[in-house]
């Protein structure tokens, strides 16, 4: 099975829905092996390459709140991503643009190696909200894409060009067609999931689809045809 979702670096829900997504996967270990797809969602495409305000601030600006009030919501979020295993650090994340990053993630997937794409989602996630580091960085991208298993040539190429920039615009583009304005939104068979759901949620729309999809048909019994018998 194959499940896409569109997500973005800088979105604290998408890092928590995608850890639940895998805990639902492995609650139903019938689907077999599945591979995760993410396609590219910029919050926000203007951000510049350094950090100009701390996310507590953005926070309140974004949302009208006062200060008080927009720590204890990004708190909140924080808890909510540690409840679920991950060092996740909201407050001090450093807010900036996220294009370089999915152009990062995007070379790692034409490798045609899934387990190598998830290494750089995983590295990438972790270093926003766990480590807190820029991820308009390139030289973090360049220590990334090596350390996951990239070639470092390939990796410095396409950090010193617009290589892929095209096709994480497909993927926004593709999002605005659907509808999808607001991440993480996941697509699961032929249901959406717009959020970060609950795992027993996501468990359970993975159960529906594993009963929706064709079934191997069942093993032939002994028989006769004209030709003759099949031996058993």
């Amino acid at each position: 099975m194959k499940i896409t979702y569109w997500s973005d670096y800088a979105c604290p829900y998408c890092y928590i829905g995608e850890i639940r997504l895998k805990k639902a996967i492995a609650n139903v270990p019938e689907l077999g092996e599945v591979e995760l797809e993410m396609k590219a969602f910029q919050l926000d495409p203007d951000a510049g390459e350094h950090a100009t305000r701390d996310t507590q601030t953005r926070f309140a600006k974004k949302y009208g709140l006062t200060i008080d009030h927009a720590g204890r919501s990004v708190e909140h979020i924080a808890q909510m991503g540690r409840a679920e295993g991950l060092d996740f650090n909201y407050a001090e994340t450093q807010f900036t643009n996220t294009m370089d990053a999915h152009r990062l993630t995007k070379l790692a997937q034409s490798k045609g190696d899934p387990a190598l794409a998830q290494r750089v989602v995983d590295a990438l996630f972790h270093a926003y909200f766990g480590e807190n580091k820029e991820l308009a960085d390139k030289a973090l991208l360049q220590e990334i894409g090596v350390s996951c298993g990239l070639d470092a040539n390939e990796v410095t190429d396409l950090l010193d060009s617009d290589q892929y920039r095209g096709e994480v615009i497909v993927d926004e583009r593709e999002a605005a067609r659907y509808g999808i304005h607001a991440v993480p939104f996941f697509v699961i068979g032929q249901q959406g999931l717009s959020g970060a759901y609950p795992v027993e949620a996501m468990e359970q729309v993975l159960r529906e689809t594993l009963k929706s999809l064709p079934q191997d048909p069942p093993a032939q019994g002994m028989q006769c045809g004209p030709d003759g018998c099949r031996l058993g």
